[in-house]
């Protein structure tokens, strides 16, 4: 991995393969290995960049809060670090999915096309918000365990979790390994982040959204209503994965993602 020093912290990422670039930012409390499967394959014919968002993985920690907004500027910058001047592709994963909206907010001239999934629109209601205050509270008393017991029952479907251990298992590891005051600073900024429901309607970008047919997160129904409320909008639905779509069936998510990439 590289690592580039943007908005005062240090950023790792992997910046392989040639051509437009495309940007794959990582859910919570991942890292960007959760791509892996998306790099191989897209690397061929496109230059993919793939940050650890601060406080995960190899970047640097900054501990209170980090807001989805303060996410998308440091994506801003890290494509200045590397040089990269041309619009690109931008794809979200759950919380990288919110990401992904406050970048089309804060720098919606810098992409040229725009990739939701297993993600939501909608802001946190007050039990939810509260909540994931605690979880902060909770992970820096007592580690990632508690959190990790509590997401990885919700993460996959239910035959991923009976017939492929091995990948529930690597995905788990990632996240004990996570650092608790870079799990607080996000959990407490996904807490406040903005309702994006009315404006789906003003991205104007070709976008594509797709999540895994079990996602007990963000349901097929709730993801299928982003998508047509975004103009330029294509749904896809993968069939037997949950909200880890594209490490549960990688060949269909890379599939839906270069036809995608074919047309913008």
């Amino acid at each position: 991995m590289k690592t580039q020093t943007v908005n005062g912290v240090d950023l790792a990422f992997v910046d392989q393969g040639l051509g437009r670039p495309v940007v794959l930012v990582h859910g919570f409390p991942l890292d960007h290995t959760m791509w892996n499967a998306q790099i191989d394959a897209l690397s061929a014919n496109y230059r993919v960049i793939v940050p650890d968002l601060r406080g995960f993985g190899q970047s640097g920690i900054t501990h209170g809060t980090v807001t989805m907004q303060q996410f998308a500027d440091d994506l801003a910058g890290l494509l200045d670090a590397v040089e990269v001047e041309e619009p690109v592709v931008l794809c979200g994963l759950s919380m990288g999915g919110y990401v992904a909206l406050q970048f089309w907010q804060r720098h919606g001239s810098r992409l040229a096309g725009l990739i939701l999934c297993d993600t939501r629109a909608v802001t946190d209601s007050p039990d939810v918000a509260t909540a994931r205050l605690e979880t902060a509270r909770r992970v820096l008393r007592k580690g990632p365990a508690p959190l990790v017991v509590g997401m990885m029952p919700k993460l996959f479907a239910p035959s991923t979790a009976e017939d492929r251990p091995e990948l529930v298992d690597s995905l788990r590891r990632v996240m004990l390994n996570a650092a608790p005051k870079g799990i607080a600073a996000a959990a407490r900024g996904m807490a406040r982040r903005p309702d994006m429901v009315a404006s789906l309607a003003e991205i104007d970008c070709p976008t594509l959204v797709f999540v895994g047919e079990h996602d007990a997160i963000s349901t097929p129904d709730e993801m299928r209503a982003i998508a047509r409320a975004i103009p330029r909008a294509r749904f896809v639905e993968i069939a037997g994965s949950g909200h880890m779509s594209p490490m549960e069936s990688p060949a269909e998510v890379n599939a839906a993602i270069l036809e995608f990439l074919a047309r913008v």
